[in-house]
């Protein structure tokens, strides 16, 4: 049944009984699945192209002209701005496996339309939705048993096993030249930032932070010990440079506080008004005095910095910093045992931070301030530089990823072949598993294994190989008990990923299965679409709940 405006039915007595509104449309049935899986085909398909390291890269134009370059996943399809509700499912199983871990965002959405094209063929054949999803469930924990022998434990403590990984991860990013040295800096970040606890290790990224500037090359990108903040000190006459620093950070504005109401002074005579200005400049000298005598050197303010306070500062001898993100000062209270302070007048000697040095410092055409030899070394920030604005833009977007597959490594220690070498394993034993099954939950998860299959046949062919004759090699490989055989996409040809020291997370792994089977089930189950006619308020057309254009659909 074909999508259809909404007619009404007649009942019993002859009765037209209508129970949605005019203009609402409806599809049901096979149309309804064929349209859905069509809509998170076409998506899987755009980013396929972006697959490996030899995949390519997205020119993304948003509605303001914006442009982003990228070939990550993730970013892709929020830059996108998709529309069809089955399609943004994808896009939310992308952003659930970078918030997840960081990686193989592009390698989940291709691999869940590869599995919602296998099982339309299914569809196609008269096999009903439920059996394909029992099928597909029996073979993603059969995958996941399988991915687990297929795995090799890593010592984390070694800092070249990390690196090879790490830099693995980078391989398809714009930044794929510079992939061992950024590895290099993003593995010595998490090795000061990591905690041992209860015997394995613990990441906070929270504790890392990526800062980014224009200017000179990625090859020079630095690992600072300390904090980074983008910003400059406020007033000319005040240091540069401090040594031993207390650092009061303020989560309060060093200015006059406006009244929450309209208010209006009456003056009958000029030293009234001097007298008001004076009492301002009185006040603002008091918290500058307050804060001078605990001992403050370094203000770094969340808000603003009234002229008169700055002059005050000045004079003092303290530096001061403001408009500083939450972010940031979230992260100097962590790093220099600081706690943050909302009235100056309450302030205490123990509310201080410290730091060995707090300097401002030219890098390219601006400055910034460096706060190093924090009492908890544990704070780190990578300071990226690139040629161009987009460069930079894409390295710390790859950095970001870098970093998630170090925690991965931290969560749990254990390495798969990549290079298309761990799916084309997990495809093989799921075959074989799938043979033995009875009736047509087969031909299910033998689908499955053929969707899994789709990865290596992608890399082969964005590194140029042909495709038939890849995947026929890497099955006789598999059979003959080369696990590590996978796709060399830089030399284009089928080699052992073990000896080129091509690995993938384990944990990566195992969410890109989890998330593909989860998102083939859910647009499966859905057998009617009902699309709301869209209400005109004000001219414009009012979107409810749950999706642009008021669609919403029902599942079985």
């Amino acid at each position: 049944m074909s999508a259809q405006q909404s007619q009404p039915k007649t009942g019993a007595q002859g009765v037209p009984v209508s129970i949605l509104k005019e203009g609402s449309q409806r599809t049901v049935g096979a149309d309804a699945r064929r349209s859905n899986i069509m809509a998170a085909k076409v998506v899987s398909e755009i980013l396929q192209t972006s697959l490996g390291p030899r995949g390519m890269d997205k020119l993304l134009i948003d509605a303001f002209g914006d442009v982003t370059i990228t070939g990550d996943g993730a970013t892709i399809l929020k830059e996108m701005e998709i529309q069809h509700p089955a399609a943004k499912l994808l896009v939310e199983i992308a952003k659930a496996q970078d918030a997840e871990v960081g990686d193989g965002t592009t390698t989940v959405v291709v691999l869940a339309g590869k599995m919602l094209e296998s099982a339309e063929s299914l569809l196609d054949e008269g096999i009903h939705p439920s059996i394909i999803i029992d099928g597909y469930k029996k073979a993603m924990d059969y995958a996941l048993e399988a991915a687990k022998g297929v795995a090799i434990p890593i010592d984390i403590t070694k800092k070249e096993e990390l690196v090879k990984v790490v830099a693995n991860s980078l391989s398809s990013k714009v930044v794929a030249e510079a992939r061992d040295y950024l590895a290099q800096k993003a593995v010595e970040a998490a090795l000061i930032a990591a905690d041992k606890v209860n015997g394995g290790y613990n990441l906070d990224l929270d504790w890392i932070k990526v800062e980014k500037k224009k200017g000179k090359s990625l090859y020079e990108t630095q690992l600072i010990q300390g904090i980074v903040l983008d910003k400059e000190v406020v007033h000319p006459d005040m240091p540069k440079m401090v040594t031993n620093a207390k650092i009061a950070l303020l989560d309060t504005p060093l200015e006059i506080e406006k009244p929450e109401w309209t208010t209006k002074i009456s003056v009958s005579s000029p030293q009234q008004i001097k007298g008001y200005l004076e009492e301002e400049t009185s006040i603002l000298k008091s918290y500058v005095d307050k804060l001078k005598s605990i001992g403050v050197n370094v203000v770094i303010a969340q808000k603003g910095i009234d002229d008169t306070a700055q002059h005050f500062l000045a004079k003092a001898g303290i530096m001061a910093v403001r408009r500083v993100k939450r972010s940031d000062i979230e992260k100097l209270a962590k790093a220099t045992g600081a706690k943050i302070v909302t009235s100056i007048k309450d302030i205490k000697p123990e509310d201080l931070g410290t730091a060995g040095l707090v300097e401002e410092r030219k890098v390219g055409e601006e400055k910034m301030v460096f706060v190093e030899q924090c009492p908890n070394p544990k704070a780190v920030t990578i300071l990226v530089r690139g040629a161009a604005d987009r460069i930079v833009d894409e390295t710390e977007r790859s950095l970001q990823d870098a970093l998630h597959v170090a925690r991965d490594l931290f969560r749990e220690a254990k390495i798969v072949p990549g290079g298309g070498a761990f799916e084309m394993e997990i495809s093989r034993r799921i075959r074989e598993y799938g043979r033995k099954l009875p009736g047509k939950e087969q031909l299910a998860v033998l689908k499955f294994a053929e969707a899994v299959e789709q990865i290596p046949v992608i890399l082969a062919l964005t590194a140029g190989l042909d495709p038939v004759d890849a995947i026929a090699e890497l099955r006789k490989r598999h059979d003959a008990g080369e696990i590590d055989a996978g796709v060399d996409v830089l030399s284009g040809k089928i080699a052992r990923m073990g000896q080129m020291n091509v690995y993938d997370p384990l944990i990566v792994k195992e969410q890109v299965i989890k998330s593909a089977v989860e998102a083939s089930i859910m647009v499966l189950r859905i057998d009617d679409i009902i699309a709301a006619s869209q209400s005109k308020v004000g001219g414009g057309s009012k979107k409810s709940e749950g999706g642009e254009g008021s669609e919403g659909s029902k599942e079985d």
